[in-house]
């Protein structure tokens, strides 16, 4: 028999629902019955590729005596971090401030408000290495609840005011941060980089995507050396790494180990979107091989693998097959033999760093690709042989769950790929999930719903980062394509960002101001696997200020950048993002018109020269004379041919008409090589 989750849009929440427990969804009619029973509320978050709460489903929530405890004494409600977000995040603040840590699955215990009393993250089914057993926490708290009440009531009341206090201690600097301070951030992050392996501080080791696009803005601006070797020796360690799926293309989550060696194996849409444009940038700065074909080999992973049929870009892979973490992408060497044959076999464990002794468990190899191959046909035929092979194997689940921020930030990537790799392929699939979007996820009134399965939209609405990540999506596309649907929609989403969300102290809420209530509106500047909602915002009005000139965009990008002054020297791994459209900031950013008829292919050429500027946050426009979009507007032919128009602030110098004076007037300076 299933339970409510059945009928839910997330796959995170189907896969509970066959539990025996009682679970609710999020909502107010959860409370509602734990007010009406007078019990607490169980709230247990997580999602479909952790790999913890797997465990602890296994171990307790499909237990029935487990189950038991929980339908007789809570009220249980399974949240989706990816689909609620904001809920996500109010508990993980409740969750670190409780415990000095955070993760998931995250555990949290509340009243019929909502307001949390106890949490933790995994509880194991028995006492374990001095953690209590999952029972034991709830006959505990099932206890308290009973007989001390008091005691629960007066904790939530604390934790719900330090939680508050922690919101107002969120003050920003009194202006963007200058030139100075910036390089004070490359200082900052060079005492923490690991230069021998890449990446910054110990293990684990995550992607530092955010802070990669800081360094090559800031390589492009100063050729500082200092910041493009951070940048190449992190962007390489990783893609030689078993991080790296070498076979398939694409990005694991994070590394175990500070070598990039062993990954914990999911994949998330986020991650690949944000390095795929990560090393299309670290390309176009200093043209290296490698960064070219992780580009070109994680695009085609993304369109292979994590499109959905309706034109979207799925969630996530998990990390599990067959009951086995990273089960689907090791190898053994007599595994590689046994498809390769003696010879290529040998020759593949060597090239992939692939031993007897193994790298992961069980005696398996992730596979690494330490070296470039002596033999590159060999290496083509026994990768695509590798990968065939892999195919007949049990894949880990997708979570195809299509969420709209997400997709906003794949969008881009693929959209500024395509034009730089020369792609059309990339351009439209870029489009279709624009397309899916606006007709999914843009209801009647302008607004966005974050998530949508199977053409089918959810039930969520849209926080900040939808707003900033699809409306930086649209901008990218617009400059690539010069179709102004885009641009309008995203200035459409930006004039929401800033009615509904904005705090009205230069910075942004997480939710709307008519979103549902929880125990705290959610703010926070800091960068986290995904860029804040708060410096996502500020970069796509940063742009679409200068396509537009749009005043009141170009304000508040700065009034909203404020906060990075705070964060930039002692915390720069927090605000990589708001220290990337710093940088741009700075530099204007330059503002690019080129224009031309549609036919021209002159235009084509200088279009495509324009989007290769390395001026950190060029905004590029291209249309046809007597476009509409601002930044074209009365910006005409030269001698009846294409023209680019290079401006700041709307001033623009002498148009110019060649290739070589286009590439030269979009440089920043130019770049180390």
């Amino acid at each position: 028999m299933t339970n409510r989750l059945a009928q839910s849009t997330s796959p995170y929440l189907q896969q509970h629902a066959d539990n025996p427990v009682d679970w609710w969804e999020w909502g107010e009619e959860a409370f509602a019955e734990a007010r009406r029973r007078d019990v607490p509320v169980f709230v247990s978050v997580g999602y479909s590729a952790c790999h913890w709460c797997h465990v602890m489903a296994h171990e307790s929530f499909e237990d029935p005596a487990t189950a038991s405890i929980l339908n007789d004494h809570f009220v249980s409600i399974k949240v989706d971090r990816e689909e609620r977000p904001d809920v996500d995040a109010v508990y993980m603040d409740a969750t670190t401030a409780l415990t000095g840590r955070g993760g998931w699955p995250m555990s949290v215990f509340t009243d019929s408000d909502g307001r949390p009393f106890y949490a933790g993250t995994y509880f194991p089914p028995e006492p374990r290495h001095g953690m209590p057993s999952f029972p034991q926490i709830l006959g505990a708290i099932a206890e308290s609840w009973r007989d001390r009440r008091g005691d629960l009531d007066a904790a939530a009341g604390r934790i719900t005011g330090a939680l508050a206090d922690r919101d107002r201690r969120i003050q920003p600097g009194e202006a963007p941060p200058s030139a100075e301070q910036l390089d004070a951030a490359v200082t900052a992050l060079a005492a923490s980089y690991d230069a021998s392996r890449g990446g910054f501080g110990r293990a684990p080791k995550f992607p530092p995507s955010m802070l990669l696009e800081f360094l090559a803005r800031h390589a492009a601006r100063t050729a500082d050396g200092q910041a493009l070797n951070m940048l190449a020796g992190t962007c390489e360690a990783m893609a030689r790494g078993g991080i790296y799926d070498q076979i398939g293309g694409g990005f694991a989550r994070y590394a175990v180990d500070d070598a990039w060696v062993v990954p914990h194996f999911e994949k998330m849409l986020y991650d690949n979107a944000l390095l795929l444009r990560v090393y299309l940038h670290w390309w176009r700065l200093t043209g290296h091989p490698l960064a070219e074909r992780i580009v070109r080999e994680t695009a085609e992973f993304c369109l292979r693998e994590m499109s959905t049929p309706e034109g979207g870009f799925a969630a996530a892979y998990d990390a599990d097959s067959e009951g086995e973490e990273g089960r689907y992408y090791v190898w053994t060497p007599q595994q590689l033999t046994e498809v390769l044959g003696e010879a290529d076999g040998r020759w593949a464990a060597s090239v992939f760093t692939v031993t007897e002794r193994g790298t992961f468990e069980h005696g398996s190899s992730t596979l690494q690709l330490l070296e470039e191959p002596d033999d590159l046909l060999r290496y083509g035929r026994v990768r695509a042989a590798l990968l065939g092979a892999r195919q007949h194997r049990v894949p880990p689940d997708r979570d195809d769950k299509v969420v709209a921020a997400w997709n906003g930030l794949m969008i881009a990537a693929l959209a500024e790929a395509g034009a730089l790799l020369d792609q059309p392929r990339w351009i439209d699939a870029a489009r279709r999930a624009a397309d899916l979007l606006l007709a999914v996820h843009l209801d009647d009134h302008g607004r966005l719903i974050r998530t949508s399965r199977d053409g089918r939209a959810g039930n969520t609405a849209g926080v900040l980062e939808d707003y900033a990540d699809v409306a930086e999506g649209l901008l990218t596309l617009y400059s690539v394509t010069g179709e102004e649907e885009w641009l309008a929609v995203a200035e459409l989403l930006l004039e929401t960002t800033l009615d509904h969300f904005a705090d009205g102290e230069g910075g942004f809420y997480d939710t709307a101001d008519d979103a549902e209530r929880l125990v705290l509106r959610p703010r926070d500047p800091s960068d986290t696997a995904t860029p804040s909602g708060w410096l996502a915002a500020a970069q796509a009005l940063l742009t679409a200020s200068a396509l537009t000139g749009n005043a009141r965009y170009r304000e508040s990008a700065e009034s909203a950048l404020c906060i990075v002054s705070a964060y930039s020297t002692p915390a720069p791994r927090a605000v990589g993002w708001g220290l990337a459209a710093a940088t741009a900031l700075i530099v204007g950013p330059l503002e690019v018109a080129v224009v031309g008829e549609v036919e021209d292919p002159v235009r084509d050429r200088l279009h495509r020269v324009a989007l290769m500027g390395t001026s950190p946050g060029a905004a590029v426009a291209v249309g046809t004379p007597g476009s509409t979009v601002p930044l074209l507007a009365d910006r005409g032919l030269v001698s009846g041919g294409s023209a680019v128009y290079v401006c700041q602030h709307f001033t623009c110098d002498a148009p110019v008409t060649g290739e070589e004076q286009v590439a030269s007037a979009v440089l920043a300076v130019q770049p180390p090589r």
